[in-house]
């Protein structure tokens, strides 16, 4: 039975890309690819069909990470679809927990959670001028996404 995970921002072009295909990235390095559905969305849909913002593919690049996906708005299947729905700051969080069906089966988490250096809040780079933002959400998403997997492992012991 596989896991799914899903990775929430506000348009699906910066922070949730770059952590589906950290993730997906990982996934891949353990060997463990095949037992995940793997995904990405947005609260809003503004960019729905839209590639992720040219900073956020470079920066994926820069570490060799292969993304092909395109922005999409959440949908009500999702929280019965995904075991795990990981926003990335608090706003997201509260839209996740608003938009949430009765029958939702995924837990809701904070995806800084699981930094192990304590970088809870992956602030949006969209607005920035540089990518310096882009490189510090794929730091805490490497981060994030190894620790929780490491998290999984254990509690698999």
């Amino acid at each position: 039975m596989a896991k799914g995970a899903l990775f929430v921002c506000l348009g699906n072009i910066c922070r949730s890309p770059i952590a589906e295909a950290v993730f997906l990235h990982l996934l891949k390095e353990r060997g463990i690819s095949h037992e995940w559905k793997v995904d990405s969305a947005g609260l809003g849909g503004w960019h729905s069909g839209n590639r992720p913002d040219s900073r956020a593919r470079a920066v994926l690049a820069k570490y060799k990470i292969d993304y092909n996906n395109t922005a999409r708005q959440i949908e009500t299947e999702d929280f019965v679809e995904f075991d795990y729905i990981f926003g990335m700051d608090q706003n997201n969080i509260d839209g996740l927990k608003r938009e949430a069906p009765a029958n939702s089966k995924a837990k809701i988490l904070l995806l800084g959670d699981y930094d192990p250096q304590g970088d809870k809040i992956i602030r949006d780079p969209y607005y920035d001028s540089g990518s310096e933002g882009f490189e510090k959400c794929y730091k805490q998403c490497l981060r994030s996404c190894t620790a929780f997997l490491d998290s999984l492992e254990k509690d698999q012991l």
